[in-house]
């Protein structure tokens, strides 16, 4: 009996912001994503849970918030408060493993120590925490140690093109005062860039997969456009960063905001950032993200020359976002802005999807697990804090589908800090803490330049989305549920 269930190819791109594929966004050059737009649906509400890799990764692969799966922050750090994940907690891999399909994967895990290419952890040791091959993946290679080092079988690629790892020429400008390398061009050719590597690596999955007769599910994770933005030519000078105005969000004050705010741009190392410096980081940003666009157009060129078009659901998405200037801030942080959590999301699926629609439900990167399995036909997972969007591919939205996300954060390399959001169309509203609040008018302030918090005009819609964020921590058992103070009697906590 022949499989009808569709295949299902995942692009997961690091840290790619929502406005660069977006029709009214900036003159970012994405022809192989806007076509993705063109034949598929575009959503516009779609947030991570978490502006963190490790944790936004761990969600997608469990349907559950951080707080749920226990992956805080990063895995590679060392205050990491879980290394890895753990191998008993279900994942949507390992339902469609079990369901018959033929699971791949290529490029950066994250969720756990980096596998090298045989898909074991980077240093072989017992604590490296369970590779994807122990949950339902074949690992077929593209990994680094985090960001710094390359595996062995990019090195021999590398190599064998005639290109071994190339010394750009870098001066103090391409770091921030911390030692950070922001962007650069290379010296190396466009087939020697990692993202060219994953996209062959893909494309070899792809031809493989053409010979088998099951569905099958591959996910390719792109290390970028993640900082550091290295690109060669012709990337590197695509964009004129003298033609790059200054974000609305770069009129930032600071003023009324948590000092966090204004600690991370020191933090960060960029305090010392013009927007002339800014405009120039933005330009290699803008590159890479074109880069991976071009990379994307090779697989999707794959497919069509295997006969899988038609049988395969292409999705795009991204980890989460990235501050490239924005409120003057660089990398990612506790800041629960746009910028760094609202994230693409693009699908396109024959047959099913109308060609060429937009979706403005809310929808979390979670949502993707249960999404999976219902397209695959597998057991569901249980007890989990997404729901499977597949009604809105198809066109229907339900009555009760959700009219406002959650998201939370942590901490990043310094040890905890405690935050937790709630966001509708109109308002966002997030709980700090360790310092005081936000509250910001979306419609009127679409920048989150003034924090409405102490206004009295705002009470009503401070008292709503604090009752929102309540209840939302009630229901997803939040371990912080108890310490969160409100400015009303009746949610107080006990």
């Amino acid at each position: 009996m022949v499989d009808s269930r569709p295949n299902v190819l995942l692009l997961l791109t690091d840290q790619e912001r929502y406005e660069c594929t977006t029709p009214d966004g900036p003159p970012v050059d994405t022809p192989t994503f806007d076509r993705l737009s063109a034949e598929g649906m575009r959503f516009e509400r779609t947030f991570t849970p978490i502006s963190i890799c490790t944790s936004a990764r761990a969600s997608l692969l469990t349907g559950l918030y951080p707080h749920n799966h226990g992956m805080l922050n990063n895995s590679h750090e060392a205050d990491a408060i879980r290394d890895h994940l753990p191998a008993d907690l279900p994942t949507f891999s390992e339902r469609l493993d079990d369901a018959g399909y033929d699971l791949t994967y290529v490029g950066k895990w994250h969720v756990g120590k980096t596998p090298n290419e045989d898909g074991e952890g980077q240093s072989g040791n017992d604590d490296d925490g369970p590779p994807p091959e122990d949950f339902g993946f074949k690992y077929l290679g593209g990994s680094d140690v985090h960001h710094d080092d390359i595996d062995t079988r990019f090195g021999e690629y590398r190599k064998e093109i005639g290109e071994p790892i190339a010394d750009e020429d870098l001066t103090d400008e391409n770091y921030t005062s911390t030692g950070m390398l922001v962007a650069a061009e290379t010296s190396a050719s466009v087939e020697a860039t990692r993202a060219y590597f994953l996209a062959e690596l893909t494309i070899e999955a792809i031809e493989r997969h053409a010979e088998d007769d099951g569905p099958f599910f591959h996910r390719t994770d792109f290390y970028g456009p993640h900082h550091p933005y290295v690109v060669p030519e012709p990337y590197a000078s695509m964009y004129d960063p003298d033609e790059i105005e200054p974000w609305d969000t770069y009129a930032e004050t600071f003023e009324g905001k948590p000092a966090v705010h204004e600690q991370y741009v020191r933090y960060r190392g960029v305090e010392d950032f013009d927007w002339e410096t800014w405009a120039e980081k933005i330009a290699k940003y803008w590159g890479f993200v074109t880069m991976i666009d071009d990379q994307v157009r090779r697989i999707l060129e794959a497919l069509e020359e295997h006969g899988l078009a038609e049988d395969t659901v292409v999705v795009h998405a991204s980890d989460h976002g990235n501050f490239v200037g924005n409120h003057r801030q660089f990398n990612k942080g506790p800041l629960m802005y746009d910028e760094t959590y609202h994230v693409p999301l693009q699908v396109r699926w024959p047959g099913i999807t109308e060609e060429g629609t937009t979706c403005d439900a809310p929808v979390l990167l979670q949502d993707l697990a249960p999404t999976f399995l219902e397209i695959g036909e597998a057991e569901p997972l249980d007890d989990i804090d997404a729901r499977s969007f597949v009604p809105l591919l198809e066109g229907e939205r339900p009555d009760d589908w959700r009219d406002s996300i959650y998201a939370e954060y942590h901490g990043d390399e310094f040890g905890l800090y405690s935050q937790r959001m709630v966001r509708t169309d109109e308002y966002k509203y997030v709980y700090n803490g360790p310092d005081r609040n936000e509250l910001y008018d979306l419609e009127a302030d679409p920048a989150e330049l003034q924090n409405l918090i102490d206004h009295p005009g705002y009470a009503e819609v401070q008292r709503d989305l604090e009752e929102r964020l309540v209840a939302w921590m009630d229901e997803t058992d939040d371990s912080i549920r108890k310490w969160v103070p409100t400015t009303f009697d009746d949610a107080s906590t006990e």
